[in-house]
């Protein structure tokens, strides 16, 4: 029971903490500076924009995202479509609370020139990105599109459902053109907005905690072992192994290390003549690691 408890408080700090990060995002970066985000929070910027900001952003988001929402919770899975729910509660409203404080969106706050729009499009993307990985970390779902798509894969499993988001954010980039005056500085926002959020969400996703796998064939397996255990302090494994061209037996080498030795990997190597390597990145390393 006290495990249960424990998993439902971590699910709704998750999803609040995701929707501030997000909310900030929006409130001191995007909303004021004329460019919108990808997918159905886009549509909702770009209604904000047409109706002349005088209706609530907080409420349009919560209109074009909780219908999706709620069909998530009725027909997908019930606990994800609530916590998406509070998640856009507390990201949508969490700007309004901004205002009530009184504290001035980026451009207003510096009296920015037209030009640093791309500096707050930039911060978007990356205060976005960190919120956005947060509730797909958690949930595997971070908003309007995710949901769309969960919903599509329900009802049609076979379908393919990875134009979804393509479609989302294209038709955002085509309608940010016409709606902000017919400006290419708008749609570049759009653009490198969605391009930067994506790089942020990848590489939080796909762990920090990453590393560089070496896999060494050489002739002195012990001499080299030892030499990379003492000056890199990364165990080794030792796998034995036969080169097809000279049949001749020999040793295969594995060692994860972090980027920064690289070069000093490399130079380990070179005092060893006749051994052969290669390495590739690993995107997260479990267990006793060391940084």
């Amino acid at each position: 029971m006290n495990g249960k408890i424990k998993q439902t408080a971590m699910d709704v700090w998750t999803a609040v903490s995701a929707g501030l990060i997000v909310g900030l995002a929006y409130y001191f970066f995007q909303n004021s500076n004329g460019f919108a985000p990808g997918g159905v929070g886009g549509l909702a910027t770009i209604t904000y924009h047409l109706t002349d900001y005088k209706v609530s952003w907080a409420l349009l988001m919560i209109a074009f995202n909780i219908p999706i929402f709620i069909l998530v919770s009725i027909f997908v899975n019930r606990k994800l479509g609530l916590y998406l729910i509070l998640y856009m509660v507390v990201q949508s409203f969490s700007t309004e609370l901004f205002a009530l404080l009184k504290w001035k969106p980026y451009c207003a706050a510096n009296n920015a020139e037209d030009f640093e729009i791309v500096f707050a499009c930039i911060a978007t993307g990356v205060i976005s990105g960190i919120g956005f990985s947060v509730m797909l970390k958690r949930f595997g779902a971070s908003g309007g599109t995710y949901a769309i798509s969960a919903l599509i894969k329900h009802w049609r499993p076979a379908a393919n459902i990875a134009y979804v988001s393509f479609l989302l954010d294209s038709s955002v980039v085509g309608i940010a053109f016409f709606v902000y005056g017919m400006k290419v500085t708008p749609v570049i926002c759009t653009l490198l907005n969605l391009f930067i959020a994506n790089i942020v969400v990848d590489n939080v996703l796909t762990g920090i905690k990453n590393g560089y796998k070496f896999e060494i064939v050489t002739e002195a397996p012990e001499e080299l072992s030892k030499m990379l255990m003492e000056e890199l302090g990364h165990g080794v494994t030792e796998i034995q192994v036969q080169g097809m061209y000279s049949h001749t037996e020999k040793f295969m080498l594995v060692c994860i290390i972090r980027k920064r030795q690289i070069g000093k990997m490399m130079k380990i190597i070179q005092r060893f003549p006749g051994t052969f390597a290669s390495f590739a990145k690993v995107n997260e390393v479990f267990g006793r690691f060391k940084a």
